[in-house]
Parts: C-alpha cells; structure tokens; sequence
C-alpha cells in the first residue's frame, strides 16, 4: 500500500512538473513572438512605445490595456484576427500593423522539409503569443 501512495504521489509530481514546464514553454515561445515581431513598434512592455514607433503615421495602443478596454475580458477573438490577419491581407497587410500570420506561413513554406502545415504552424505562434500577451493585461 506504501510503495502504490509513493508511486502516485511521484506520478502526480512529474505530471506537475511537465505541466509547468509546458506553461514555461509557451510563455517562453510568446515572449520570443512578442521581443522578434512586435517589440519595434509596440515597445519591450507592449505600451506602444517602440523604438520605430516615432517614425509610425500612427499611434500605437497599450498592449497592457487590451483587457481592461475589453470591460475586464481579454479579447482573444479579437487579437487574434488582427495579428492573424488572414490571405486576405496581403504580405505587409492593407493595415497599419503587418499581418503576422501570414508572414509565418510564409516562412514556414519557404521550407516544407523542415514544417509540414504551415498553417498550423502560423497559428501555434499567433496563439503563443496571445498567451503572452494576456500575461502582461493591467487593470
């Protein structure tokens, strides 16, 4: 009876600790989306103050305010269509911000050996890095 307690009790941790590191993982994979796709313009703490947000025709928003805006609900949906952005909008978008999703699947199919389904890999980044962002919502 001992050895079964000790057994689940070790089972239960290493659950624990693969959890945590999965978390890690992807907090890890969005923080790298958010300081190499929008860091430049948004700033390194997602308040819109980029070092090339000077030379932008227009303003940047807080990335931390996207909750509070949202009556206390990060809007998910909403932040992901405009990262996203869809084939619609072209490689640097008919938009002020670039649509990243279709950057990476570009990427991703400049090299199919290496990704199989560039859609799916352009939005396992998009979602990393929306993961992110509601990591970093003030109130």
């Amino acid at each position: 009876m001992k050895s079964i307690l000790q057994t689940m009790m070790l089972v239960g941790a290493g659950v624990w600790v693969v959890s945590a590191q999965a978390e890690t993982m992807t907090e890890s994979l969005g923080r790298f989306e958010f300081v190499n796709s929008c860091a430049a313009c948004h700033g390194p703490d997602g308040k819109g103050e980029g070092s090339i947000a000077a030379y932008l025709n227009t303003a940047l928003p807080d990335l931390t305010k996207l909750q509070a805006d949202n009556e206390g609900v990060f809007p998910v949906t909403k932040v992901f269509q405009t990262i996203e952005g869809g084939p619609e909008v072209g490689p640097h978008g008919t938009r002020d911000m670039p649509a990243w999703g279709l950057r990476y699947r570009q990427r991703a199919e400049r090299d199919p050996d290496f990704i199989e389904d560039s859609a799916a890999y352009s939005k396992l980044r998009v979602l990393a890095l929306i993961e992110y962002l509601s990591t970093i919502q003030e109130e």
